[in-house]
């Protein structure tokens, strides 16, 4: 029998997904280590140290225990969202009910997409930065919704000014994405600036989704501000975190979802049926991790930020100028005169053998800037700041 192969159409929420910005600057960088070449790598947002060893023993004594070869109960262990729940109440003078105001998900991205299909119907308004992460857009476009972009500018410390967005738009909006410390201008938010985004939340109706993944991260002695530390915050709104960054956890696969009893409550009803639920031993492992000694994340905050300090140290040397960053693992700088974002990512990956991500990648108004990771030792960083100085751009 002579069958030939169908031509399957995708669904249009496929079509219309984003290109995947991450994934095309991991293939740049891919071909030019397959050339043979010393590509330091400052593109892109893993972290590049290793998960501290007593997580790690924890997980290896975990997978041991039969009870975890089962299945996880759908929601989580009882012991894993409060674990969280303590983590937030000594960090930052939360209260949090483990069982109707924490959601477990499979790292803060998937919740960052599954939010947008738990509030919006085809139509609905969401309000994003830009730049930002650009994941956000991929929920929306998922669930139907309208993004409708707030701009984040050096003029308004990279917060949105919730006066400039439109009544029609404001009063459409269902959701609304803020990001402090922020990726990629690498600023912290004020609690001013929350108060203000629980005042306009609350007057339009709208759900704040506030993504804390680099909560722990902040500089120059500021600790980063959890919105749900702000009086009202849990009426308009959910944090996300996650121990990604804070942990060196990237590949573990580890979130929450915190806050809103109703919007924790949507989270879950999806994720149920989407999977069920973390295998046991990782959750083993991340509750050592919230629980136990936290000067692994003091340490780790304090490497970024002499990284940080070792990069404006040498950028001085070249005449490369930029606001230091104020949190996350990123520092956001402006490119040499006469370029495009993407020309100038382009001459320092092919010339200085120097990758950095294209500022343009976050959003229409990160044109002109790129966005550049602490995530190599100080002598790299250095030595890359020291090739893009050989190309006399600044």
């Amino acid at each position: 029998m002579n069958i030939q192969s169908n031509q399957f159409r995708a669904a249009t929420r496929i079509d219309e997904l984003p290109a995947q910005f991450f994934a095309n600057i991991a293939a740049k960088v891919n071909r030019e280590f397959a050339l043979g070449k010393d590509i330091i790598n400052l593109g892109q947002g893993s972290p590049d140290l290793p998960t501290p060893a007593h997580i790690v023993a924890a997980m290896q004594e975990a997978t041991t225990n039969p009870a975890y070869h089962r299945y996880a109960p759908f929601r989580g262990y009882d012991f894993l969202r409060q674990a969280i729940c303590t983590r937030y109440k000594e960090d930052y003078g939360v209260e949090l009910d483990p069982d109707t105001e924490v959601a477990v998900l499979f790292g803060g991205k998937t919740g960052l997409i599954e939010i947008a299909q738990c509030l919006l119907n085809p139509g609905d308004v969401c309000l994003v930065p830009d730049p930002g992460y650009p994941d956000y857009w991929s929920g929306i476009v998922l669930a139907g919704g309208r993004t409708v972009f707030m701009p984040l500018t050096a003029d308004n410390h990279y917060y949105p000014d919730y006066d400039a967005i439109s009544a029609d738009d404001a009063n459409r909006a269902k959701l609304m994405f803020i990001n402090y410390p922020n990726n990629p201008t690498a600023v912290n938010a004020t609690r001013g600036f929350y108060e203000e985004t629980i005042r306009f939340a609350a007057k339009h109706g709208i759900c704040v989704a506030s993504d804390f993944a680099y909560g722990t991260i902040g500089f120059d002695g500021q600790r980063p501000i959890s919105f749900l530390e702000l009086p009202g915050a849990k009426e308009v709104g959910v944090e996300f975190y996650t121990l990604s960054k804070s942990y060196n956890m990237a590949g573990w696969r580890v979130g929450f979802a915190l806050g809103n009893k109703d919007i924790i409550r949507m989270i879950n009803v999806i994720q149920d049926h989407y999977y069920c639920s973390l295998f046991g031993a990782v959750q083993q492992a991340a509750a050592v991790a919230l629980t136990d000694s936290q000067q692994c994340v003091v340490d780790l905050t304090a490497t970024y930020e002499s990284r940080r300090n070792a990069l404006f140290a040498a950028m001085k040397t070249i005449g490369w100028e930029a606001t230091p960053s104020e949190g996350s693992f990123f520092s956001w700088l402006p490119v040499a005169k006469g370029y495009t974002s993407e020309q100038f990512c382009d001459k320092l990956l092919y010339e200085a053998q120097v990758m950095v991500a294209p500022g343009n990648g976050f959003g229409a108004q990160g044109e002109g800037f790129v966005r550049v990771g602490l995530l190599a030792t100080e002598a790299r960083i250095e030595e890359a700041i020291a090739r893009v100085g050989k190309l006399n751009l600044f």
